[in-house]
């Protein structure tokens, strides 16, 4: 709760995120604390309801929460609908945990009292100015995130009470010094191996499979061959970009247009600066760049001094050059000298943050007004730009009226804004191209209302984009037929072969290296690590499975992608003491695993005894 204040308190616009303080897991809304609702129920626990308002709002919540924490990855899952009533039932779950927490901290006798509440509001940051509780902006932030001081009081004893519960119980949770040390040890563990890798694509030419057998495979694996839903689409697109070709402008516009705004085409001044830093702010320093100062008045050369006596040695290499500078850009004392001196000279002594300075100027680069030739170009572009956006807004609308009047077709829409119809090949949710795979025409797509040949909504493609869709053809999911997938089907069983001779031809040198046959020539890697790179994985994971062997080879073999690997473990290679980070580390995702796992299970218990009942509209 305390969350969700500090987050609406830095906040312009509140935005109502509630985040429980129990685990990070058990999230819900609030509403069930604002008094119970004359709606429908779509859960009861041991006799009290969850409404359907309660888990909207909870539901509304969880996606604030992923939008937050996925971005723009959460908008691309979110047009799947399957995504979205997994997270809605997972909500329902977390409200259903929620709701016996309570109700076993009320069996418990567990309560906060009046005092205890106020002094966390009173301790909250969120309500404070200048480390002081304020009580015009605690009463402010409540009303922006629409509580009142009543209601929001029963919501924070709700949610101590039920943290009570949950801290004793996780809380009491440790981890052994022994068991994070052993673990952490284990896990900074190297082992040196030799390999050998047997490729089976030098196989494939001897392997050879028949059509019974890819007709065999075929009907024993059909969930392998699902075609997903498809779709093609007929569209009309309108965007401000297309009607800009179609613009005409003159060069007289063009020409009134730059001599009214001649100041967006102005250069500002630029200079090469070049200077000589003595680094420090005291006396010492002061004294040797006047001493560099007075060389340079009895004739001295100023890149010479740079490159010997320069602090700055990035510059002092090149003579003292900085590079080209625009007003505002150095310190103010450095910039303010550069720009009052004439090409050629240099400064006084000047004192910045970073040291002493002698400044020089080695070129002007004076502001200067581009050529109405030079930006003609980019001029008659914005002009077009700007009478098809404007074009653009009258056009939008009758898109969406005629396209909407006439739901059957896209003729009359395009027809009314000079636009023509056109088409998209089959594609599913995965395979959908550009801009079809934008999350909401990618939805708008495979929605009930286009699937049953109504046009979509207008839908946004970008910044003064639009397009509207209709169905073309769809193909259902379902089974594809032999012929479509009987080649891959034979590529797949063909490398199945090719990996079973590889994997004798392993086990054949498996054989032989246990005999003592030295003529094998093995790869050898030393200390290797379980996160080795330039290993394959699947390697790693057998060298790290191995036991030392006691008397002779410790050998074994590994499938892989394409074929197989035979590994020698040599040697394991163990710590004495794993590094105090690593072991902190270990020490607080073990106590993270043991505290889910002991939530976890409270929950499993007290839904094992209560009657839960689940209500469908």
């Amino acid at each position: 709760m305390l969350d969700k204040i500090r987050d609406g308190a830095q906040s312009v616009i509140a935005k109502v995120i509630l985040v429980l303080v129990i685990l990070s897991f058990a999230f819900a809304g609030v509403s069930s604390y604002l008094g119970r609702t004359s709606q429908s129920a779509v859960a009861t626990v041991n006799g009290e309801d969850i409404s359907q308002t309660e888990l909207e709002q909870a539901f509304q919540n969880e996606k604030n929460r992923l939008k937050q924490q996925l971005g723009d990855m959460f908008d691309t899952l979110s047009g799947n609908d399957a995504y979205l009533a997994n997270v809605k039932q997972n909500v329902l779950q977390r409200l259903i945990a929620q709701r016996l927490l309570d109700q076993a901290a009320k069996n418990l006798g567990l309560r906060v009292s009046d005092e205890q509440i106020i002094a966390s509001i009173r301790n909250e940051p969120a309500f404070q100015v200048d480390g002081q509780f304020n009580n015009d902006r605690y009463l402010a932030l409540l009303q922006q995130l629409g509580f009142k001081p009543t209601s929001f009081r029963e919501t924070m004893r709700a949610d101590m009470t039920r943290s009570q519960l949950i801290n004793a119980l996780i809380g009491s949770e440790f981890v052994l010094k022994g068991e994070a040390s052993e673990l952490a040890k284990l896990q900074a563990q190297t082992r040196d191996i030799q390999l050998l890798k047997v490729d089976s694509d030098p196989f494939l030419s001897q392997v050879k499979v028949t059509d019974d057998e890819l007709k065999k495979f075929y009907d024993a694996n059909p969930d392998q061959f699902q075609r997903p839903e498809m779709v093609s689409l007929e569209y009309v697109e309108l965007s401000a970009k297309s009607l800009a070709d179609k613009q005409q402008v003159s060069d007289a516009d063009a020409q009134a247009y730059y001599d009214q705004h001649k100041d967006e085409y102005k250069t500002v001044e630029k200079r090469l600066a070049a200077h000589i830093l003595i680094t420090g702010n005291d006396a010492a320093a002061k004294t040797k760049a006047e001493d560099i100062h007075k060389q340079l008045v009895n004739g001295a050369d100023f890149a010479k001094l740079a490159k010997q006596d320069s602090q700055d040695t990035l510059s002092a290499e090149k003579g003292g050059e900085l590079g080209w500078f625009e007003a505002g850009v150095m310190a103010p004392e450095f910039d303010k000298t550069l720009f009052s001196l004439n090409k050629g000279a240099y400064s006084d002594v000047v004192h910045t943050a970073y040291g002493y300075h002698i400044i020089k100027v080695l070129d002007i680069q004076p502001s200067a007004v581009a050529s109405f030739a030079e930006v003609k170009s980019k001029i008659v572009d914005k002009l077009k730009m700007d009478k098809a956006v404007n074009e653009f807004y009258g056009l939008q609308q009758k898109l969406s009226d005629t396209s909407y009047e006439v739901p059957d077709t896209l003729a009359d829409a395009a027809k009314v804004i000079g636009a023509t119809v056109q088409s998209t090949e089959l594609f599913s949710r995965e395979s959908a191209p550009e801009p079809f795979q934008q999350p909401a025409i990618l939805k708008a797509a495979f929605s009930s209302d286009v699937l049953s040949g109504m046009n979509s909504n207008m839908l946004e493609v970008g910044d003064n984009d639009v397009m509207v869709v209709r169905l073309k053809k769809h193909e259902a999911a379902g089974l594809m037929a032999y012929e479509e997938v009987k080649a891959d089907i034979e590529g797949r069983l063909k490398q199945q072969k090719a990996n079973d001779l590889a994997k004798a031809k392993a086990e054949e040198l498996v054989a032989k290296l246990k005999q003592g046959d030295s003529s094998i020539a093995l790869e050898a890697h030393s200390a290797v690590t379980r996160t080795a790179q330039g290993i394959d994985p699947a390697i790693v994971a057998k060298a790290f499975e191995m036991a030392k062997a006691k008397d002779g080879l410790s050998i074994d073999s590994v499938a892989l992608a394409k074929g197989y690997a035979v590994v020698v473990l040599d040697k394991i290679n163990n710590i004495e003491t794993a590094p105090a980070d690593q072991l902190a580390a270990v020490k607080q995702r073990l106590n993270s695993q043991y505290s889910e796992a002991d939530y976890s299970a409270v929950i499993d218990m007290l839904k094992a005894k209560a009657e839960i009942t689940y209500h469908t509209n």
